[in-house]
């Protein structure tokens, strides 16, 4: 065996969402944030197309994103169906955190590979990101509010029509002890052997 399979089934076992409201105030490093990106980039992807982007929110950086996401949701909700506990976690979670990677999914010009593909190599990108964390000890949050997928999105991070943010993946040291009690159904419960 190449690698050590009870280590990397224990990896993607023990993954879980950290909140930033579960974060510390310990700082993860620029460089840990780097080997977080290089493993997304050795996701699957159709045609080799790369079609991830990062942008990297930090330091004020972070003061900026939660402006937006604040005032942003304030201009598209109208007044009646505003609510200040989502409006109060949009501005509230960059603050909590070491860095807010907003990840994208940039449409290829020929559109040659269907756009879900594009999608999916994004999403297993998210996932080596956050498995990539969770070896590091350090929490992660895959965050899609709507106003994610808006043309403000997209002008905020300079996109193109075509292209979407898929995520807001929040980073931080956790302050609490990290969660075991997570579980999920027995293949038998979803998985189908076709042998003939």
């Amino acid at each position: 065996m190449r690698y050590n399979l009870s280590e990397i089934n224990e990896l993607i076992r023990n993954r879980r969402t950290i909140f930033p409201e579960q974060f510390s105030e310990r700082k993860v490093h620029r460089e840990q944030i780097e080997v977080m990106l290089n493993n997304a980039q050795w996701a699957p992807t159709h045609g080799n197309t790369q079609p991830w982007r990062f942008h990297v929110f930090m330091e004020d950086g972070l003061t900026s994103l939660s402006q937006f996401l604040g005032s942003t949701y304030l201009k598209l909700t109208p007044e009646n169906q505003q609510n200040d506990a989502k409006l109060g976690k949009l501005i509230r979670r960059p603050l909590l955190s070491s860095a807010v990677i907003a990840v994208s999914m940039i449409r290829q010009a020929e559109e040659k590979i269907m756009e879900i593909e594009e999608i999916e190599a994004v999403a297993c990108a998210i996932q080596n990101m956050h498995l990539t964390c969770t070896a590091y000890g350090i929490g992660g949050f895959w965050s899609t509010p709507k106003i994610i997928y808006t043309q403000e999105m997209n002008e905020f991070l300079n996109l193109d029509a075509k292209d979407k943010c898929l995520g807001l993946f929040y980073v931080g040291y956790p302050s609490i002890e990290w969660p075991t009690n997570a579980h999920r159904k027995p293949i038998e419960y979803n998985t189908k052997w076709i042998t003939q």
